[in-house]
C-alpha cells in the first residue's frame, strides 16, 4: 500500500524522471537512503517498471504516424499469436494493442514519409498472417500524449 510519501516520489519522478536519487530525496524531504529503499520497494512491487527516454520521432525524420486497426480471421486457432509475433518483427511498429470488440488489434507505426509508409504497409504489414480486415488512420496532429497519472 502506497502512502503520501510514495505518491510524492511518484509525482516527482513523473515530473522530472532524470533526477538522481539524492535530488529526488531532497525534493521529497527524505534521506537518500530512505528514498532509495522506497524506490526499490516500488520497483519490487511493479509500480515503477523502469525509466526510459522519450524520443521525438519527428526530430529523427519520421514524419508519418499511422494507426492500423486490424480485424483477424478468428477461425484460425493461432491467429492472434501468429499475427502478434509477426507484428513485433516490424521495426516501424512502435505500439501494439489488443482490443475487445470488432477490431482485434491496433498497431501504431511511424515512417519517414508516405513512400516509406507505402513500402512498409505493402511489404511488411499486408504480409502478416490472418488479417481479415484492416483500416489505416493517418495521424494529422497529436493533441494530447500523456503518461503521467494524477497522484
Amino acid at each position: 500500500m502506497q502512502d503520501d510519501t510514495d505518491r510524492r516520489l511518484l509525482r516527482l519522478l513523473q515530473e522530472t524522471p532524470d533526477l538522481s536519487t539524492a535530488e529526488l530525496a531532497d525534493r521529497a524531504g527524505l534521506t537518500a537512503m530512505r528514498c532509495a529503499r522506497r524506490l526499490a520497494r516500488l520497483q519490487d512491487a511493479g509500480i515503477i517498471r523502469g525509466q526510459r527516454a522519450v524520443i521525438d520521432w519527428k526530430a529523427l525524420g519520421f514524419e508519418v504516424a499511422v494507426s492500423l486497426r486490424v480485424t483477424l480471421d478468428k477461425t484460425q486457432p493461432r491467429a492472434f499469436d501468429e499475427f502478434l509475433a509477426g507484428a513485433r518483427e516490424v521495426a516501424e511498429v512502435i505500439e501494439i494493442q489488443t482490443l475487445l470488440g470488432r477490431v482485434d488489434v491496433r498497431l501504431q507505426l511511424v515512417a519517414r514519409d508516405l513512400e516509406h509508409y507505402r513500402v512498409v504497409y505493402r511489404t511488411r504489414i499486408l504480409a502478416l498472417p490472418h488479417i481479415a480486415d484492416i483500416e489505416s488512420l493517418m495521424t494529422v496532429s497529436v493533441v494530447k500524449s500523456e503518461e503521467t497519472l494524477p497522484l
